[in-house]
This record gives structure tokens, sequence and C-alpha cells, in this order.
């Protein structure tokens, strides 16, 4: 009897940690960590689109000094969004991430006039500068939306594994976990493409 009861020590330890294992222990910050990592390439997105946006402004600005309206929303949008920052901590909290889409909202619809006054002005579109800003602008945004995506993914992998057994035993009893915000269509009508009138 008494070899058994040392025994079971040693027994009991790889049973508890294989079940502490399967109750998310390592899965659960591992899946964090990840959509953690997946925010700070959307965050650099966005921070090279805004690091680009200054030149593109200055290029503008040189061809159409009455478009100063448009220009300054931009630049002001701009200011905005670069002045919001969400940290990882407030990947939990939809009232501050709300906050930040909005303000990225604003910058996209601001840049969106820009485009606009670029039409009015020929010679912007021979501007092998402005040519060269703007192919970078609109890589960037592809860019913005691959990571948005790829955030999402991994938000959604951590969400479901946070709420499904056998980790959500873990994800509640060791790490108090609460769901990520996702990244959603912040625009009215992001689902219908925009049309395009080919006889301006």
């Amino acid at each position: 009897m008494m070899p058994f009861r040392r025994l079971a020590p040693a027994l009991l330890a790889p049973v508890a940690a294989l079940a502490l294992s399967g109750c998310g222990v390592n899965s659960i910050p591992t899946a964090e960590e990840t959509a953690k990592a997946r925010w700070a390439d959307v965050q650099n997105e966005y921070q090279r689109r805004a690091d680009l946006i200054p030149n593109l402004v200055a290029t503008v600005k040189a061809a159409g000094a009455q478009e100063q309206g448009t220009l300054t929303k931009v630049t002001e949008a701009r200011a905005k969004a670069t002045s919001i920052n969400i940290t990882t901590d407030d990947l939990s909290n939809p009232a501050e991430f709300k906050k930040f889409q909005d303000a990225q909202n604003q910058l996209t619809q601001a840049m969106g006039q820009l485009r606009t006054v670029v039409e009015a002005y020929p010679q912007l579109q021979t501007n092998q500068n402005f040519l060269g800003l703007q192919d970078q602008l609109e890589g960037t945004e592809n860019r913005i939306g691959i990571a948005r995506r790829d955030y999402n993914g991994a938000v959604q992998a951590y969400n479901t594994r946070i709420r499904t057994f056998p980790d959500a035993i873990g994800a509640k009893i060791f790490y108090g976990a609460k769901p990520l915000v996702p990244f959603e269509a912040v625009t009215a009508n992001a689902d219908k493409a925009p049309p395009v009138d080919l006889g301006r």
C-alpha cells in the first residue's frame, strides 16, 4: 500500500498536466498573442498611410491652391486618425475600438474627396511624383485590407477558442479572457459598390 501512495503523485502529475493543456493553458495565450501581432500589422499599415499623406497633400497643393478646403480636411482627418491609439488592452473594448475605426474611416473619406479633386487637374495625373505617391497609397490601402482581414481571422480563432470547451475553462479560470473586437465595415452602404461615372 505504501509504494502506491508514493507512486500516486507521480502518476497524477502527467494527468494534471494533460488536463491543464486541454483547458487552453498554452493555446489561449498563443491565440491572443497571434491576434495582437496581427493588430500590430494593421497599425503598421495605417501608419504607413499616415506617413504618405503629407507628401501627397503637398503635391496636390502645388497644383491647385483653390482646393485648400479639401486639403485641410485631409490634414485634419490624418491628425485625428494618428492621435487615437489602440493598445492591445483596448482590443477587448468595443467603445475604444469604435473611436479608432471612426477616425480611420474619416481619413478614408477625406482621401476620397482628395481623389475627386485630383481628377480636376490633368497636369497632376502626369506628375511623376504624384503618380508615385498615388501608387504607394493605393498599395497601402490594399495592405490595410489584407492586414484587417488577417486580424479578423486571428480574432475569430481567439474568440472561438475562449468560448468553446475545453479551452473555455482555462480562459475563465486562469486568464479572465474577454472576446476581442473584430474590424467591421464602418461606412454606410459598405456592401454596395460605388457608382462609376465614365462620362466625367
